[in-house]
This record gives C-alpha cells, sequence and structure tokens, in this order.
C-alpha cells in the first residue's frame, strides 16, 4: 500500500482514478488543483504524486517541479489529454516516471502507478 496524492480538476477522472487507486489498497488523498496539491504536500507525506497536467493556479508540471525538489524520493506521474503538454512534460524525464495519455483504462493507469512504485530509488546528487 502506498500513500498517493491524486490532483486532478475534472471531478469525473478525479474520482475514477481514486476508486481504481483504492481497489488497489492505496491510501489516496485528492486535490482540486495543484494549489491544493501543494497545501497537502506540506501537511503529510506521499510516497507517490499522480497529477494532470492542465490545471487552475498551479499547473501539473509546476507542480512536478516543486514537489521534486523539495520531496525527491517522491514518484511522480503525469496525466494529459493534450498531445502539446505530453511532448513538454518530455523535457521532466529525470523528475517523472511516466506521463499517461487521456483517456485511459482502469489497468492502464492502475499498471503505471505499480511500476512507478516498484522502480529503484534514482540515485541522489
Amino acid at each position: 500500500m502506498a500513500r498517493i496524492l491524486l490532483a486532478e480538476d475534472e471531478p469525473s477522472v478525479r474520482e475514477f482514478v481514486q476508486r481504481a487507486l483504492v481497489h488497489q489498497g492505496h491510501d489516496v488523498t485528492t486535490a482540486n488543483d495543484g494549489g491544493e496539491a501543494l497545501e497537502a504536500l506540506e501537511d503529510e507525506r506521499f510516497d507517490l504524486l499522480l497529477t494532470d497536467i492542465v490545471m487552475p493556479r498551479v499547473d501539473g508540471i509546476a507542480l512536478a517541479l516543486k514537489a521534486s525538489k523539495e520531496y525527491p524520493h517522491m514518484r511522480i506521474v503525469l496525466m494529459t489529454g493534450y498531445a502539446a503538454e505530453r511532448d513538454r512534460a518530455h523535457n521532466l524525464d529525470s523528475l517523472v516516471h511516466e506521463v499517461v495519455s487521456k483517456p485511459f483504462t482502469l489497468s492502464d493507469i492502475c499498471d503505471t502507478i505499480d511500476a512507478a512504485l516498484n522502480e529503484p530509488p534514482s540515485p541522489g546528487p
């Protein structure tokens, strides 16, 4: 079981992913946008951040950059439905485990999260 922070501004996607991950046995905290996710990161420790890229207030890329700096051992997975945003995220290859394209299936997202959690830690600086 892992503690996962899920940042997604679309309620239906957030609820779908949350249910899937809870069903897999994970403890999931949700945030409606990147700003809420940053607040949650200050209050709790998470094993993995799963965030949409396009969100109000703080987008997923800014969130991933800040989270990776402050919590270098936390795994990060991004989600997006926009090809241009996916390309933008690939500049973060060293920080992000995977960029998942929307729409995705229940098994797609669960497999991606499992792979990210089971990846060996990257060596520190």
